[in-house]
């Protein structure tokens, strides 16, 4: 008898207040959202005014290359602590539970730190040899990737614990806001905004709401992991944390590659272009980003509960609850495609089917459901390593060839394609794995858990 049909004959009923909990939390997580990304959209739209389309260009890939950065210094840490906070609070083992979270903290930032130096000398040693242009704007970026690194760990500790507005308020929204008060307070006082002052604000943002973060995520810990010893399971913790790497490092590469190979390849006029209509995308995913910050933790308590029936109706749910609004963002930002890119200037208009393009793959990526979530939670990460890393090389390879023949038109297809074969992949995985149906034509069929 296999592991999946020990689960299937040990679950046991679901309980109303599942969905009452996901409810709850999405909600919570859908208004942070929400609130975000009218703030970034906002502020992308008065950079991209207020800078021009080259400058913004420059900001945009310099926070670009300390995001794309900022992933693989955390060596697959972040969701490793997502992974195993929601099992030790059900287990109450506080030992391991304190262990995990200073370990990964310090970890965390040396080895961003000590990335932050390397990429230092890497960049001066490409301008040196006249390979990269606008170097001081990537240097200055660089070194805000401590910061999100932090960011993303703390980020991940609060979802770990089910404190989802604490998780994404600070980074989604006071971030945003203070920022922009900075550059505004700035604009006043001295006429000018330059991409070297709005880098510096970013770090300065950035450092404000990673304290206070931290100090407010200490007091939300159960009180019992002040009065043990921390307990280090580094083999359980690194056999999890090596696929993340490889996964993160993947995920990195499908959500960057193509904005650092226009920048490349095109300049940091046609990166400025691109990253509007990007960012303009993610409006289509807001349900799922929010559904899945509450439902992840979720699908580890469950799993290891072994209430694998329990698993597929909050997959079922959450995917209805996902597609359907997604679809209608998607039809409505579709029919007015021009204005909205008008938003950021006229420029900005000329790049209209490639806002469609990205629109269909966020969609897909919706109608498949929580596929990565669902095998990162209940141990299957190394397979979903192995999907996304041949997906990274996919999106690689394509990206090359997109950009070299259809601009950035070429990216945003290649980046669609990618973005449809991980998703596809990952469901087959998750109903051979699992027996769970994730995806919204299997909800809409009100398929169960035979």
């Amino acid at each position: 008898m296999n592991k999946k049909e020990n689960l299937q004959q040990t679950a046991p009923e679901t309980t109303p207040s599942l969905l009452a909990n996901l409810a709850r939390g999405a909600s919570s997580a859908l208004a942070v959202q929400i609130l975000s990304a009218a703030l970034i959209f906002g502020f992308q739209v008065f950079l991209a005014r207020t800078l021009g389309v080259t400058e913004y260009g420059v900001y945009d890939y310099a926070i670009t290359l300390a995001t794309f950065l900022a992933f693989p210094a955390s060596l697959g840490i972040p969701m490793t602590v997502l992974r195993f906070i929601p099992e030790y609070i059900t287990k109450q083992d506080w030992a391991h539970l304190k262990g995990i979270v200073w370990c990964s903290l310090l970890q965390t930032l040396t080895v961003s730190f000590v990335v932050s130096c390397l990429s230092t000398g890497v960049l001066l040693w490409l301008e040196a040899h006249s390979l990269i242009k606008n170097t001081t704007a990537l240097i200055i970026g660089v070194w805000g990737l401590p910061l999100l690194a932090i960011t993303g760990l703390l980020q991940q500790m609060a979802r770990g614990l089910h404190q989802i507005i604490l998780a994404f308020t600070p980074y989604m929204i006071v971030y945003p806001i203070l920022l922009m008060v900075i550059a505004m307070f700035w604009i006043v006082s001295f006429h000018s905004l330059t991409v070297y002052n709005l880098l510096f604000f970013s770090i300065l943002s950035l450092f404000i709401i990673t304290i206070g973060q931290f100090i407010l995520l200490r007091q939300s810990f159960p009180r019992e992991i002040n009065n043990v010893r921390p307990s280090y399971a580094w083999g359980q913790w690194w056999e999890v944390a090596l696929a993340q790497i490889f996964l993160n490092g993947s995920n990195v590469i499908l959500s960057q590659t193509d904005t650092l190979m226009i920048g490349g390849m095109l300049g940091v006029k046609e990166v400025g272009i691109y990253g509007a209509t990007f960012k303009t995308s993610l409006w289509v995913n807001l349900l799922l980003t929010s559904i899945n910050a509450i439902a992840a933790p979720m699908f580890a308590s469950l799993y290891v509960k072994g209430d694998i029936v329990g698993l597929q109706k909050l997959v079922s749910t959450s995917v209805k609850w996902m597609f359907f609004p997604a679809l209608a963002v998607s039809v409505a930002m579709i029919i007015f495609v021009e204005p909205v890119l008008k938003m950021f200037g006229e420029e900005f208009v000329s790049a209209k089917f490639v806002l469609i393009t990205l629109i269909l793959g966020q969609l897909v990526n919706v109608g498949a459901g929580s596929v990565g979530y669902l095998l990162q939670m209940t141990g299957y990460h190394k397979q979903c390593a192995v999907v996304m890393g041949v997906s990274a090389l996919v999106n690689i390879v394509l990206n090359l060839i997109g950009i070299g023949t259809l601009g950035i038109l070429g990216a945003a297809l290649a980046t669609a394609f990618s973005m449809m074969l991980w998703n596809l992949w990952l469901h087959r995985l998750v109903v051979k794995h699992l027996g769970i149906h994730p995806s919204i034509v299997a909800a809409i069929q009100d398929v169960t858990v035979i």
